[in-house]
Parts: structure tokens; C-alpha cells; sequence
């Protein structure tokens, strides 16, 4: 059998064609067309007003940062279970990152844990909606609203989620999605920031491109900028991603909803959570050991890939990565997002790719719970 893949996307001849057209007619007068398609098609999908396609989710969140003015001396909240594609880009404007605990169930962004790490530094706060789950928007909105915050949401794992028949994407001062080969909606490598101030967006517009604005003179920078562009190839692959996006989502939950219905019975793993508010788009299926089995996601994995099968590790604390090792809070997060620090060893994302077949769901289930019952009696 060949490997089982952890993520990859889904490709058919719209995709081909769209790429074809792109790569012959997408220039000259014609070089901007499939990223302004891309842009509308994505934004009428979230239900924003304003959409900038650009190479990376993490360009997404530097841009929003830097257009809402946060900079040195400045402190920006994120959840300890994510990606540093999310913080870095705080650093990137010389603002400090703050690290808030995670919620039991959702895996995403602590209510409580945020509202305590705030302090008259605090400028903002970036909401990641984890593994295509979404935490309690109500309240960390009205959090930051009480505190006079600026929210960005990281939707960059959640394409289709939901949260009160709302899109992810569509919460915040502004919202980043990304399209890197791993996601449900790709192209290639990608990102996309959105918001409804139009103020924001026009800042956001004049950041990516050189600090040129739209009404200067050829080469006339207003200031030292960013070059976040996105090619019109990857914008065609996006266009035809999105016109499809409903049949891409909907093969998550499938795949979601085949690993539920195999594992149903076995002992000893938990899986994503959506709660009564939520639409769960399952980016990735994640499997959380019971800790009484001692057994931690490296060794997980390790077993898993004996038997053909790639994992992912759940994300590690982000204060616990070296990169964070000389910031002073991060010597001590531990002992307050103890949630994080729980649940992070024991758990792996299983293979989630959209080209999966059932019978191997069916087969990594078959290896996992055999796992699981040899630990139960080691």
C-alpha cells in the first residue's frame, strides 16, 4: 500500500483549465484579471466587503497588524495552539505576543484566559479558529469590545466552518485565510486578507505594494513598504478552488464523519469537537489521547508512520518553541495555560487529504485502534 498522506487537495480539469487560460492570456492589460475574480468570488463567499489576495496567510495578519498601527511597546494576545505563522508576524511589527490558554473542548481561544492577559499594553487580539473549529466568538467579541480591542480572526485553517450560521472569515477587524497546499482551498502557496473598513483595506492596498498608493506616479513611493503579491497562476487555481468550495468542504466532513463512524467504540481518543454554535469544517482530523495511556504524540506518530500512514503533530505551545525561549512570559506560561500544555503531547492530526478513500480511513482507524489496545495493556 502507498503511503496515506496527512493533506493534500483535490484537482480536477476546472482547476487545469483555469491554469492553462492564466498562464497564456493573464498579462499586459490582462495581468491583474484572475486576482480580482479570485478576490470577488472569495469575498461574496465570507460575506465581506473588502478582499486583498496575497502570498500568505501570515502576510495577511502582518498587514492587518501593520494597517491598525501596532508596533513597538504594543501587545498582541494569541492562543498558545497554533502555528507561529500566527505570532511571528507581531514580532514583524515590533509589538510582543502575549499567550492565552486554550478551551478544553474547542482547542481554540480561552474567553477567561484572554480577558486575564490583558493589560494597558494590550492593542489586540488574533482568534485562530484551530484544525477548522471555531471557539466562542460571542464572547471573546464582547471581550475585546469591553476593552476596546481590535480582534483579528485567523481563519486560515477553516474555510466553510461556522459559527451562528456565520462564515468563519467574516468576524473581526479584519480576517486571513490561507491557501497553502495543505488546505481545503489552495493555490499552491496563497492568502487572503479581508475586512469590512474601508479604511483598513486602503492602508492594507498601499502596504503590499512598495507604500505606492493608487494615485501616485510610477515609482513614486510614499514609503518603505511590503511586496505581497499574488501571481495571477495561483489566483486562477484559487478562482477555480472557490467555485467548488462547497464540494470541498463538504468532502471534509465526510472524511470527518468516516474516522467518527469507524472509531466509534474505541477507547482511549477523542476527537474534534463543534458544539451547538458550530459547523466544524475538519481541516484535520485530531486525535487526543486519553492521558492515562501515557502514550504522546511523538511516539503516536512514530507507530503510525511504521504502518504507512503520515500524521501531524497538534501544534506545540507556542511559548515553548525556542524561538520564544528569551521572552520573559513565556518562562512561566506553563503553569497558567495548562490546557495547552495538556493537550498538545497527546495529540496528532491523522490524515485528512481530500483525495482520502474510505478504506483507508478505514485501515489508519484499524492500525490506530490497534495501538490504542496495545497501550491499554502495556
Amino acid at each position: 500500500m502507498e503511503r496515506i498522506p496527512v493533506a493534500g487537495p483535490w484537482i480536477t480539469d476546472r482547476e487545469v483549465a483555469y491554469l492553462s487560460d492564466a498562464v497564456r492570456t493573464a498579462w499586459y492589460g490582462d495581468a491583474n484579471r484572475y486576482q480580482l475574480r479570485f478576490e470577488e468570488a472569495f469575498k461574496t463567499y465570507v460575506s465581506r466587503r473588502y478582499a486583498i489576495a496575497l502570498p500568505s496567510a501570515t502576510s495577511a495578519i502582518h498587514l492587518a497588524l501593520a494597517g491598525l498601527g501596532i508596533g513597538p511597546g504594543d501587545e498582541v494576545i494569541v492562543p498558545e495552539a497554533t502555528s507561529i505563522a500566527t505570532s511571528a508576524p507581531i514580532g514583524y511589527v515590533g509589538a510582543t505576543p502575549v499567550f492565552a490558554d486554550i478551551d478544553p473542548q474547542s482547542w481554540c481561544l480561552s474567553p477567561a484566559s484572554f480577558e486575564s492577559c490583558i493589560t494597558p499594553k494590550t492593542r489586540a487580539v488574533i482568534v485562530v479558529n484551530l484544525y477548522g473549529g471555531m471557539p466562542d466568538m460571542d464572547a471573546i467579541d464582547a471581550i475585546a469590545d469591553r476593552h476596546g480591542l481590535a480582534m483579528i480572526e485567523d481563519a486560515a485553517e477553516s474555510v466553510g466552518a461556522e459559527y451562528r450560521r456565520r462564515r468563519a472569515g467574516s468576524f473581526g477587524a479584519a480576517s486571513v485565510f490561507s491557501f497553502n497546499g495543505s488546505k481545503t482551498v489552495t493555490t499552491g502557496e496563497g492568502g487572503m486578507l479581508l475586512s469590512d473598513d474601508e479604511t483598513l483595506y486602503r492602508r492594507a492596498l498601499v502596504l503590499r505594494d512598495h507604500g505606492r498608493t493608487p494615485s501616485s506616479k510610477a515609482f513614486w513611493n510614499q514609503e518603505v513598504a511590503f511586496n505581497y503579491r499574488m501571481s495571477s497562476l495561483q489566483a486562477a487555481l484559487g478562482l477555480a478552488q472557490v467555485e467548488r468550495v462547497n464540494e470541498l468542504v463538504e468532502r471534509k466532513q465526510q472524511i470527518f464523519g468516516w474516522y467518527r463512524e469507524a472509531l466509534d467504540g474505541v477507547t482511549g481518543v477523542t476527537l474534534n469537537y463543534a458544539g451547538p454554535m458550530v459547523v466544524n469544517a475538519y481541516w484535520m482530523v485530531t486525535a487526543v489521547f486519553d492521558p492515562r495511556l501515557g502514550l504522546g504524540k511523538e511516539a503516536a506518530g512514530k507507530a503510525l508512520s511504521d504502518d504507512g500512514i503520515d500524521t501531524r503533530p497538534f501544534f506545540y505551545p507556542l511559548s515553548s518553541l525556542p524561538a520564544y525561549a528569551k521572552l520573559p512570559q513565556a518562562r512561566e506560561a506553563a503553569s497558567w495555560n495548562r490546557n495547552a500544555y495538556d493537550i498538545s503531547p497527546r495529540a496528532i492530526n491523522l490524515p485528512s487529504a481530500l483525495s482520502l478513500t474510505r478504506s483507508q480511513v478505514g485501515y489508519v482507524c484499524e492500525r490506530l485502534g490497534l495501538l490504542l489496545r496495545r497501550q491499554q495493556a502495556a
